[in-house]
């Protein structure tokens, strides 16, 4: 099968030609061909996804996870993280255990993301407080025999947090710093632990002070760790996303944070099973607290590319950067032998077509 495109994007450089997907993966790119259209890109890769679609994910069934995946597939998401805040234990091990492994024409779903529960009292953010619970390996234990956790977030500067990140990295689970009031000390030491990856930057975490750098300082310093960032307008201003491109160009990665309210009206929606209301299109807790967002990934890549980010690397924000925090080198790429997860986009990046291993999914 032919994609009938103009161009590929193959490893960050525009590829001239038609591609062709043979037997679910990708055979050949640049080929000579007539009217094409669009460019294939990579499928977008979302490591943060509380729900979609009216769907909370936590809550979910396997219908559930179907009609928030056909929604995800629509904005390009062809892999994710659904993504489950601090919560009381028996609803952490009922989310993880109801995770499908697999769903026909919907996008991969990688593993589970556990925001939580280990986090920073003064840096909760939508987290209730009494869902909080402090480093405790047995109940990393039960959590990680429940279900496909595949990457966790924690606040490294929590006493007993050291030996949780040790263990989940030896359990192959990728660990994040966040909801955390981590000093810059802090946060190098979690980072030589091993740790590279930071949740939503500037976002539920210690300020940036010129004496004072914080989580956030700390990963802007250093080339190995991956920053994620919520581009929607506002969970971060225009010039602190600037600044971030600037200090970490090629290690930021594109998340949504995606709540039940996300490609929906304005209304009331739950997020871990706690009601939350959208307002004009943001997301609110009690007390008027910020609950994930309704950004989709299509307007995230849109809204860096807005900053005068060359699209490649836009792209690269959403497929290959997160890819590189769950150590998957082979997703979030178009290449040859490589399976055919791709998103077709029109000049104005409109979704024209999406592929999961070389079916089509969705269709403008």
């Amino acid at each position: 099968m032919r994609l009938g495109v103009e161009a590929a994007l193959v490893d960050g450089a525009l590829v001239p030609g038609d591609v062709e997907v043979v037997d679910g993966v990708v055979s050949a790119y640049g080929l000579a061909g007539t009217n094409g259209r669009g460019v294939a890109v990579p499928g977008f890769v979302d490591l943060q996804v509380n729900g979609f679609a009216g769907v909370d994910l936590m809550g979910a069934d396997a219908d559930g996870y179907r009609r928030a995946g056909e929604a995800l597939l629509e904005t390009g998401v062809t892999a994710y993280l659904p993504t489950f805040i601090s919560a009381p234990e028996e609803d952490l091990l009922a989310a993880l255990g109801n995770v499908p492994s697999a769903l026909p024409d919907g996008p991969r779903v990688l593993g589970v993301h556990l925001e939580g529960p280990f986090l920073a009292t003064t840096r909760l953010g939508i987290h209730p407080a009494s869902a909080r619970r402090d480093p405790d390996p047995a109940l990393l234990e039960r959590l990680l025999g429940a279900g496909p956790v595949r990457l966790m977030t924690l606040a490294p500067e929590l006493p007993g947090a050291h030996e949780l990140i040790d263990l989940l990295l030896l359990r192959g689970v990728a660990v994040s710093c966040g909801h955390t009031d981590a000093t810059a000390a802090d946060a190098t030491e979690a980072f030589d632990r091993g740790v590279r990856s930071v949740t939503h930057l500037f976002n539920a975490m210690r300020p940036f002070r010129h004496r004072d750098p914080g989580l956030a300082g700390a990963a802007l310093a250093r080339d190995d760790v991956v920053v994620q960032i919520i581009l929607d307008g506002v969970h971060l201003a225009e010039e602190t996303a600037r600044v971030v491109w600037r200090s970490a160009a090629g290690r930021v990665a594109l998340v949504t944070d995606a709540v039940a309210g996300a490609g929906m009206a304005d209304g009331a929606y739950f997020l871990g099973g706690s009601e939350i209301e959208v307002r004009d299109g943001v997301p609110r807790g009690e007390g008027d607290v910020l609950a994930g967002s309704t950004l989709t990934m299509i307007e995230a890549v849109r809204n860096l590319h807005g900053l005068g980010i060359p699209l490649s690397q836009a792209v690269a924000g959403a497929t290959a950067v997160p890819a590189r925090v769950l150590g998957l080198p082979t997703l979030g790429r178009l290449e040859v032998d490589l399976p055919a997860d791709l998103v077709v986009l029109d000049d104005n990046l409109e979704i024209e077509r999406v592929c999961v291993g070389g079916e089509d999914c969705v269709v403008a």
